[in-house]
């Protein structure tokens, strides 16, 4: 009965990988990239020549063409190391998938085969300093101009901001609301495109984050990503599997507090012994990983249901991610409390797993968003 909820084999290696490359090159470095604000673009770019730049970027552009359940546990596998480098990784996929799935030839002609190697790194541009979950009302716009447009506003909180060399924004270019919003690829390097100062963020440390400034930016018609008008859909589509990507990467970081919580508690003596001898620490050790087991449980049958394409698929997504991170959260909060003031400490991983695992219940949508998106499906029905 069980085989039915079991990984395939291609499944299982495909997570060793990932596991044996976090052992390798993001565990034993992580702490540092933290503590010194690092942006570890070679390492990264070492996960792209396993094929995570482009997971399910289809075969045909240069991807590996996985499904959002394969993505999954990669981004959870890479979050044991550390969250915040996971979570940049998973954004560069949602970027390179939507040129991919709806881009015309010449612009995956023009950006797939240097996004697929991480030779240019891309963000993905929704949120704006006074439309964060009110997306459609994004206010940043874009003018036809014969084969261009030019495009004038102010994306805020972008990941990868003044470091990635592409950023698949979203503009309007019609409408108020969601059918007036387009998405078109603009370049770093481009006229008018310039950054505000890095943020400064109580985690994700090792990934930059800073406001996108468009001023009559001149971008060719022709890096229209879909059809003038698709682009809040498109952005919504690529959010469900983001979702999915953030809820796994608090599943991965909030294991590895678990796992230091057990060796913890099974070394640490008071009264005489070890603390994890104790009823109460057993059971919120017990706690900790069944509710970590019930949300890992949810995440993956989301992910089928978005790689299937499924009819409740945006449903199943918001609710994985709602759960997700806020078992995550919870679960990293206890393994601190059960390392005491040490938990505390810089010394230990657990307070920077703290850190980078609480934005989790803000980005992609914040929870609160999720809920809605749950609701108004159920009253629909």
């Amino acid at each position: 009965m069980t085989h039915q909820f079991d990984l395939t084999d291609e499944q299982r290696q495909i997570q060793e990988m990932a596991q044996q490359f976090t052992a390798d090159r993001i565990s034993p470095h992580a702490a540092e990239w933290d503590d010194k604000h690092i942006f570890p673009r070679d390492t990264i770019r070492a996960a792209a020549e396993l094929g995570f730049a482009s997971i399910y970027v289809s075969e045909e552009s240069g991807g590996i063409g996985l499904g959002r359940l394969e993505s999954a546990l990669i981004m959870e596998a890479m979050a044991y190391g550390c969250p915040s480098t996971s979570a940049f990784i998973s954004i560069h996929n949602m970027a390179s998938w939507m040129i991919d799935r709806f881009g015309s030839q010449t612009v995956k002609d023009k950006y797939l085969p240097s996004l697929v190697t991480m030779d240019r790194l891309a963000s993905y541009c929704l949120t704006e300093p006074c439309s964060g979950s009110d997306a459609a009302a994004l206010k940043t716009r874009a003018v036809r101009d014969g084969d261009h447009y030019v495009v004038t506003g102010t994306k805020q909180f972008i990941s990868g901001g003044g470091e990635n060399e592409v950023y698949v924004t979203m503009v309007r270019t019609g409408e108020e609301g969601p059918k007036g919003i387009s998405a078109l690829v603009i370049e770093k390097d481009m006229p008018g495109v310039s950054f505000g100062a890095q943020e400064r963020k109580l985690g994700w440390h090792s990934q930059p984050t800073a406001a996108v400034i468009l001023e009559e930016v001149r971008v060719p018609v022709e890096n229209l990503v879909g059809a003038e008008g698709e682009g809040f859909r498109i952005a919504m589509m690529g959010l469900d599997g983001g979702r999915l990507n953030i809820g796994a990467c608090s599943l991965g970081g909030a294991q590895r507090c678990l796992d230091e919580a057990v060796r913890y508690t099974k070394d640490r003596q008071q009264f005489g012994k070890p603390i994890a001898d104790f009823q109460n620490t057993q059971f919120t050790l017990a706690d900790m990983a069944t509710e970590l087991e019930a949300a890992r449980a949810l995440l993956y049958l989301a992910a089928a249901k978005v790689t299937d394409n499924a009819p409740d698929k945006t449903r199943f997504a918001a609710m994985a991610k709602r759960f997700a991170t806020d078992v995550g959260s919870a679960v990293v909060d206890r393994a601190l409390q059960l390392h005491g003031g040490y938990g505390y400490l810089q010394d230990y991983p657990i307070e920077r797993f703290w850190r980078d695992l609480r934005v989790h219940s803000i980005l992609e949508g914040t929870n609160q968003v999720m809920r809605m998106i749950v609701g108004r499906d159920l009253v629909r029905q």
